[in-house]
């Protein structure tokens, strides 16, 4: 054999290697509504013993078009008990061609909270390999060795829309002798293949076409399947931990993560001391919380034990700030030295509703809150807000469940379940209507449940931005003047209210003498479409009620010639209503539109656009007003 035909057998896996990574190679199904493509991807887990777990990472991802350009950026976390090694990443044309090579010292090295004014000890090494031809593909491998065996990513086809997967597999091998649950959560989009050998296990997906995000769709995490892994023994930050059943693992967090930093300092103590607490539990708990309120703001901190122990209660009382963990530890701090017990309540706090497993206990969630057990039921509260409500929970945290955690374990508790009417936009309004065909409004706005969350904003606006705010949210209305006034945030009930006056030019139609107009005016109807074939199921996410009440005062020299019939629907969607009532020469019109909470499969999205687009078409009733 000459040389030459040596070196080619030398070069012949790197070769092969990179015509797969041609982006001919890709079927055309995956080429659709994808912004990039994940070509290879494959992570090798070994957990060698209870503090001992090294994962080799390894993606090549081609990004179809400048949307996908995103998905380029190579992120790696790390911390003290993290270690990462052999970091390599490449740049590919679209032949496959190695254009450009990165190393370590290309990368940015940032704090993983960078707003925070804390030392933070997680960090993140990021890089956003650039090509000004498209398509190209991004190639990265990196090492990783930990301590912390509580980590078992779990594994899914991707976690973002606009993306397609060729081929992933994640390789666990378990060494150390330590039971690690699995848990599968199947859905239509891929199947899961499954294999074993001795003590590795493999899990593979292929061919998973993008999905591209649709109005009322359920977040990716609920649409994509995954496998979930929970080790029964781990180490976190040096601390071994029983992850056998959720109480062994409660009894852990609490003693290991929340009781250390739960000290009551005789500057806490005199903080209640100085409160003078009167009445009932829920009295009390009221006045601790509003003194914690104004007392703190919030700042992400990704400290502590991988993340998840609080910054200490004291250090929160000096300071004055802390994230979600920190604030919520505070108040229940505060809270014991009052002589009142709670729960440190961990949750997923996302659109789609997330609940934990009762039989499948891991370490997991993104947000906590505080539960507070009373003589009269449950008080819930949000502890990273200082603008939010008493014993009010935002929609993104409500029906759903919770880890209770305290000295005796956890607790898994549920949520409230909001009632449509509990999340309610009421209105009730004067209109003058003008001969011009215009009108002057005075109207009264009222924000409760999940609308009163939508509308906290207003408050962190200044008073020409709120204006704004307003102009755009009945942009279908020509104004000549818009005010609004006595804008208040009721923290002890939960509502937002605020008066709104308006000169609105151009409303009425003129047909010869006589005027028409849209019987419901503050109103632009959400029009969603249904024109293509749909792909993902129907969620309606966030249940609310709208509730108007609208009199509308007829210019003189003027007679109501006409009234529209009054309308009621009633649907698995939720129910609609609107009346019109003449009332010595003033119309009364009341509407009211009630969509519930719930998740339909993909059929039945057209029938619910069909029933709001009924609806709209009640709303858009016109009302014939005749000259004298």
């Amino acid at each position: 054999m000459n040389k030459l035909s040596r070196l080619l057998l030398l070069l012949l896996p790197f070769a092969i290697f990179s015509q797969d990574l041609n982006v001919a190679n890709i079927p055309e199904n995956l080429k659709e509504n994808a912004k990039a493509v994940i070509r290879e991807n494959r992570e090798d887990y070994v957990l060698k013993s209870i503090d001992n777990l090294t994962i080799k990472s390894s993606r090549s991802t081609t990004i179809m078009n400048e949307g996908g350009d995103d998905f380029a950026y190579v992120v790696i976390h790390y911390n003290p008990t993290t270690r990462v090694s052999d970091i390599k990443v490449e740049i590919l044309d679209a032949q496959g061609k190695t254009i450009k090579s990165f190393s370590k010292r290309d990368f940015t090295d940032v704090s993983n909270g960078s707003n925070s004014p804390l030392y933070v000890d997680d960090r993140v090494l990021y890089l956003k390999p650039v090509s000004t031809k498209y398509p190209y593909t991004v190639k990265y491998s990196y090492e990783t060795n930990t301590s912390n065996t509580v980590y078992i990513s779990r594994f899914a086809p991707y976690n973002s829309f606009d993306i397609a997967l060729q081929k992933s597999e994640m390789n666990l091998t378990n060494n150390s002798g330590i039971n690690v649950r699995t848990k599968i959560t199947e859905t239509p989009l891929a199947i899961l293949k499954i294999s074993q050998n001795g003590n590795t296990s493999t899990y593979s997906y292929e061919n998973v076409p993008a999905l591209r995000a649709e109005e009322l769709a359920p977040t990716i995490d609920y649409l994509v399947p995954r496998i979930e892994f929970s080790p029964e023994k781990f180490t976190l930050e040096g601390k071994q931990g029983d992850l056998s059943d959720w109480n062994s693992f409660g009894k852990w967090y609490y003693h290991q993560l929340i009781n250390p930093v739960s000290k009551i300092t005789p500057e806490i103590s005199a903080e209640i001391s100085a409160l003078n607490l009167q009445g009932s539990t829920a009295d009390k708990v009221k006045t601790i919380y509003r003194y914690m309120q104004d007392k703190t703001r919030y700042v992400l901190i990704s400290m502590g034990i991988g993340g998840w122990q609080p910054m200490p209660a004291s250090e929160v009382s000096k300071k004055g700030y802390g994230d979600c963990k920190a604030l919520t530890n505070y108040m229940r701090t505060l809270l014991n030295a009052a002589g009142i017990p709670s729960y440190y309540a961990v949750i997923y706090s996302d659109d789609s509703v997330r609940s934990f497993d009762r039989d499948f206990p891991k370490l997991s969630g993104n947000h906590v809150v505080l539960m507070v057990p009373t003589e009269d039921g449950e008080i819930w509260l949000e502890n990273t807000s200082q603008k939010v409500a008493f014993n009010h929970l935002t929609y993104s945290s409500y029906n759903r469940n919770v880890l209770g955690v305290n000295e005796n374990g956890i607790k898994i508790i549920d949520t409230p379940v909001y009632r449509p009417e509990q999340s309610k936009e009421k209105l009730t309004a004067k209109i003058i209507l003008k001969e011009d065909g215009g009108f002057n409004s005075q109207a009264n706005m009222e924000f409760t449940g999940g609308q009163y969350d939508q509308n906290l904003r207003l408050f962190s606006l200044k008073n020409y931005e709120v204006q704004e705010v307003m102009k755009n949210r009945h942009y279908h209305l020509k104004f000549s003047s818009l005010k609004i006034e006595n804008l208040k945030n009721d923290k002890d009930y939960g509502a937002i209210t605020y008066d709104l006056n308006m000169e609105v030019n151009g409303f009425s139609k003129k047909i010869g003498n006589d005027l028409f107009f849209q019987a419901v005016p503050f109103y632009e109807a959400t029009m969603f479409s249904a024109t293509e074939e749909r792909k993902l199921p129907l969620e309606i996410s966030f249940p609310f009620q709208d509730d108007y009440a609208i009199e509308f005062e007829i210019p003189a020299g003027y007679k109501l010639s006409e009234i529209p019939k009054s309308s009621e629907l009633s649907s698995e969607f939720g129910s609609y209503s609107i009346h019109f009532d003449l009332k010595d020469n003033k119309l009364m019109v009341r509407r009211i539109l009630t969509i519930k909470k719930g998740n339909y499969p993909k059929e039945k999205y057209k029938e619910y656009v069909a029933f709001r687009k009924k609806t709209a078409g009640n709303d858009n009733a016109k009302v014939l007003i005749t000259k004298l």
